[in-house]
C-alpha cells in the first residue's frame, strides 16, 4: 500500500520553497560580510593552513553561500520548467515575480473562476513537490 500525502504540510513545503527562492534572490546576510574593524591577535599559522582570518573566514562563507544559493535557484528554476505554460504563468506571477501579487488578482487576470484557479494551484503545488522531492507523507499510526 502506497502512503497517502498529507495534503496541507506538502503545500507548505512547496510555499515555502517558493518563499526561499525569492529570499535567496533578493538578499545577502550582513554577517556574511567581512569584518571592518581590525582585530590583533598572535595566532600562529599552522602547517595544515586551517588559520584564516576573519576576512578569508567571511570569503570563504560568502562564497559557499553563494553556490548553494545559485543551486537551489536553479534548481527551482528547472522545477517551473517542467510544468505546462498554464501552471509556470501561474506559479511565476504568484510566487516568483518581485511583486507581492495575491491569488485573486491571478485568477481574475487569467480568466479562471476561483474554484478552478485554486484546483489547478493544488495540482501544480502536488507536481512541484514531487519534482523537488519535498512532499510530505502522513505517518501511519499502528494500534497498540
Amino acid at each position: 500500500m502506497l502512503p497517502k500525502i498529507d495534503r496541507e504540510k506538502t503545500r507548505d513545503a512547496v510555499e515555502s520553497a517558493l518563499e526561499k527562492y525569492r529570499f535567496y534572490l533578493l538578499t545577502i546576510p550582513e554577517e556574511r560580510l567581512p569584518k571592518v574593524t581590525a582585530t590583533y591577535s598572535l595566532a600562529a599559522s599552522a602547517p595544515s593552513n586551517q588559520f584564516h582570518s576573519s576576512t578569508e573566514t567571511a570569503v570563504i562563507n560568502k562564497v559557499d553561500y553563494e553556490r548553494k544559493r545559485v543551486e537551489y535557484i536553479e534548481t527551482i528554476r528547472k522545477a517551473v520548467n517542467r510544468l505546462n505554460f498554464k501552471e509556470r504563468e501561474i506559479i511565476i506571477k504568484r510566487y516568483l515575480s518581485e511583486d507581492e501579487v495575491y491569488d485573486y488578482e491571478i485568477y481574475n487576470n487569467i480568466g479562471y473562476s476561483e474554484r478552478r484557479y485554486y484546483r489547478l494551484k493544488a495540482r501544480i503545488f502536488y507536481k512541484l513537490a514531487f519534482i523537488l522531492r519535498i512532499e510530505v507523507y502522513k505517518k501511519e499510526e499502528h494500534p497498540s
